[in-house]
């Protein structure tokens, strides 16, 4: 009653002092107390109960000493030799007592003669025999992942069937980060056990825990039972979907085709169940080019080619790739694939030009840069390594100046007037397999200095100009060329001033500055002036100024201005001549002389005798070109006495001028000439001699005039064989004297030679004459006659001129006879 009313250790300690006084009190009325521990061995000593019971040894055996136990009475047995109680077979207290606090084993000593009954308790103490032990070998423990830290899950705990300190057990649980043990005590209930959740718990990452909850009792030695925790994390969809790789990379050639696969997406979802179906598809930024490019496979997670690759556009491609679950939310993922674009040679290199020296001068330095390349190539590697070449055979070089930067660079000395410009082929050529190629023009200007000077076609030139011409006339144009461009080829024409006679060249002729056009200032004269050479200058603009000379020979050609102008008495009046009847055909009565200051054709002088009056049939005629008046038949009375001879003298010009002389003709009998020609006789032969003196110093005259001429000709032809020919056929010559035939009227003829071109192979030098041949109208009789007139000695040959040469001879065999 009092102890049900006190609690805690206050009960306990009345507990105590309670048995002590109970213990003296049974001491001191007989009863013995021993006490033994548990599983004790086999004859363990206990007591000597005989001893303490005041038995003497030798009456244990008459006095039929016995012991009687309640319960387990075999337990203990007695030694009846010595009085020894000893344990006899194994004490378990927990079998005896249970988890009682108090186990004793209550023994009755009974001994006859007298009869006495002993009570003996023999308290079997407690020994850490038993470990704790929990129900089972496993607990099993559910918890959803998506449980709060702090949450609590309660345990089973163990059981110890010792008692006191051997029963007062002591947890811990094995190292886990998830949870910790939670044990809680109290005066009136056991310990409860459970476990704490301290982190959040993630099925994919841990979807079970084995656990170890050890038991240690407080006996010595200590024992302990463990118990595994099985602790199962139950799923919710709380995982997204995992990629196996972050990135995944592929590389494709830009020529690869349609459907390709580029690779394969691999992702796994944590979750079971719907939870864990994984559903691809391209990321929302995906732009559209790569939607046009690439597709994937919702299911597979395969991604393949639908579109062109271009390197040259795109190197490479970064598609975002979701992997989404089916679960309720569902959860997504991310990863990337990389696709990187490989290069093949498609791409011809691309070049750039860039002029920085156009046009070059022609006298430019070498190393003059001219224009900067660059190349490039949108190809990679050595399909977009590039190098470049020029065409052969042009002045220029390149060098490379940088990575992909060339420059064109002058290599040879230029000369514009060879080559005014050039086309520039630049190559480049990359590095691929096969090879691919690209070309650029550069025209290269060359710029032109003033290096040529004006130069004529012909260092000298013959001009024919008729004479009589208008003030003013254009008679020739020089044209000289200027191989440089521009101001530099802008030539203009000046006269070489000299003196002419007592007048100056300018008097005479004019030069158009910018034409070349030459003017002869006023009429010329072949009879005053035969040759007007002269120079011609042209100069160009440039700077310095260059220029050269040309000459010109200005040869002055006749026109048939004058008519012919008869010798002697008849050119004042009548001749009157004397003639027998006698006399027989062919004697020559007189001769009719003219001459003519005309040149060539329009000095040569013809004689034709007029028709008389009435039509009758004269007995005279007149040589065509010799102007000598004869009887063609004999004389008889039907002749008139007095016969009026009218003789025209014609020359070959366009138009012909003539002239008239008159003969008087008197036909006498022979005995009267003979007294008519008494009286003359004298005056003839004065006359007569005085003839033949003229005719001597001609002769003399012509002699040292045909001297000189074949010592010049010798000359001139050892010079012309010493210096070097002339280029091209017609090279001009000078004007010499040479003589003519005596034929006619000689000391009015103007004689030249001049230089004559046909175009084809060199010139020839030619000795003109006119032949003393007659026309072909004219009878035999007559041609049988000696010509007698001007001749002239020229080689002109002019379109304006249509003289009829007669023969042509070779002065070549001219020299040579004279040789």
């Amino acid at each position: 009653m009092l102890f049900s009313r006190l609690r805690g250790p206050r009960a306990l300690r009345l507990l105590l002092l309670w048995l002590l006084l109970l213990a003296a009190w049974e001491a001191g009325s007989g009863q013995l107390h021993y006490s033994i521990s548990e599983e004790a061995k086999h004859g363990t000593f206990v007591g000597r109960i005989a001893q303490d019971l005041g038995l003497e040894l030798a009456e244990l055996v008459p006095r039929l000493f016995r012991v009687a136990s309640k319960d387990r009475g075999d337990l203990l047995e007695v030694n009846l030799q010595n009085g020894i109680l000893f344990v006899n077979s194994r004490i378990d207290r927990e079998a005896l007592c249970g988890r009682s606090a108090e186990c004793s084993i209550h023994l009755e000593v009974i001994v006859d003669r007298p009869l006495q009954v002993f009570h003996v308790d023999v308290k079997v103490k407690d020994i850490n025999d038993n470990p704790p032990v929990f129900k089972g070998s496993e607990q099993r423990i559910f918890i959803p992942e998506n449980r709060q830290p702090g949450s609590r899950f309660p345990l089973e705990g163990a059981a110890d069937a010792d008692i006191g300190s051997n029963s007062l057990l002591i947890y811990t649980l094995s190292h886990t980060d998830y949870f910790s043990l939670k044990v809680e005590t109290t005066d009136e209930l056991s310990k409860s056990l459970s476990l704490e959740l301290r982190k959040s718990l993630d099925r994919e990452e841990t979807p079970e825990l084995r656990l170890l909850l050890t038991a240690t009792d407080g006996g010595k030695p200590e024992l302990e039972g463990t118990v595994q925790l099985q602790i199962t994390v139950l799923d919710v969809n709380d995982n997204a979907p995992l990629f196996d790789q972050a990135v995944y990379r592929a590389q494709l050639v830009e020529s690869t085709v349609n459907g390709t696969l580029v690779t394969t997406l691999n992702a796994s979802d944590a979750d079971e169940g719907v939870n864990g179906e994984v559903v691809f598809s391209f990321g929302n930024d995906v732009s559209p080019d790569i939607q046009e490019k690439f597709k994937v496979d919702s299911i597979s997670g395969e991604i393949r080619v639908i579109g062109d690759l271009d390197y040259e556009k795109i190197k490479s491609y970064e598609i975002q790739v979701k992997a989404v679950d089916k679960g309720t939310p569902p959860m997504s993922n991310h990863c990337k694939v990389l696709v990187k674009v490989l290069d093949i040679n498609d791409n011809t290199p691309e070049l750039e030009v860039t002029s920085l020296s156009l046009p070059i001068k022609e006298d430019a330095p070498l190393s003059t840069v001219i224009a900067l390349i660059k190349v490039s190539d949108l190809d990679s590697g050595v399909n977009g390594q590039v190098t470049c070449s020029l065409a052969p055979h042009v002045p220029f070089k390149l060098m490379s100046t940088f990575k992909n930067y060339y420059s064109l660079v002058l290599d040879r000395a230029l000369d514009r007037e060879t080559t005014a410009d050039y086309k520039v082929v630049v190559t480049a050529r990359d590095g691929g397999s096969p090879s691919l190629w690209a070309t650029a023009s550069v025209s290269v200007e060359v710029a032109d200095v003033n290096d040529n000077a004006p130069t004529f076609a012909q260092p000298e030139y013959t001009v024919f100009v008729k004479e009589n011409n208008p003030p003013g006339a254009h008679i020739f144009t020089v044209l000289a060329m200027d191989a440089d461009a521009q101001e530099n080829a802008l030539v203009s024409y000046s006269l070489v001033e000299r003196r002419v006679g007592e007048r100056s060249l300018s008097s005479f002729v004019s030069v158009h500055a910018e034409s070349g056009k030459v003017f002869a200032l006023q009429p010329l004269d072949h009879e005053e002036l035969e040759l007007l050479q002269f120079q011609v200058s042209a100069r160009d603009a440039g700077v310095p100024s260059l220029g050269s000379n040309v000459t010109l020979q200005v040869f002055v050609l006749d026109e048939n201005d004058n008519a012919p102008s008869l010798l002697g008495p008849q050119g004042g009046s009548a001749v009157s001549e004397l003639v027998s009847r006698t006399v027989g055909a062919g004697h020559v009565v007189t001769k009719v002389r003219a001459v003519d200051a005309d040149s060539g054709y329009n000095a040569w002088l013809s004689y034709e005798l007029q028709p008389s009056t009435g039509g009758a049939r004269s007995p005279f005629r007149v040589g065509l070109y010799t102007g000598e008046v004869s009887i063609t038949r004999a004389l008889d009375e039907a002749d008139a006495p007095r016969q009026r001879l009218l003789v025209l003298v014609k020359d070959h010009g366009e138009p012909a001028l003539t002239a008239t002389a008159t003969v008087l003709v008197s036909l006498v009998e022979s005995g009267q000439i003979q007294k008519a020609s008494l009286p003359v006789l004298t005056g003839a032969v004065g006359s007569q001699a005085s003839l033949m003196d003229v005719n001597v110093y001609l002769i003399i005259a012509i002699c040292a005039v045909s001297s000189l001429l074949v010592l010049t000709l010798l000359l001139y032809t050892a010079l012309r064989c010493s210096a070097t020919p002339t280029d091209g056929a017609c090279a001009p010559g000078k004007p010499v004297l040479v003589c003519s035939s005596a034929v006619g009227s000689w000391s009015y003829s103007q004689q030249r030679r001049q230089r004559v071109c046909s175009g084809e192979g060199p010139p020839k030098t030619d000795l003109m004459a006119f032949s003393p041949g007659l026309s072909p109208g004219l009878n035999i009789s007559e041609r049988s006659e000696q010509p007698e007139g001007n001749s002239d000695l020229s080689g002109n040959v002019s379109p304006n001129l249509s003289y009829d040469f007669k023969f042509c001879l070779d002065l070549t065999s001219l020299f040579k006879s004279f040789q």
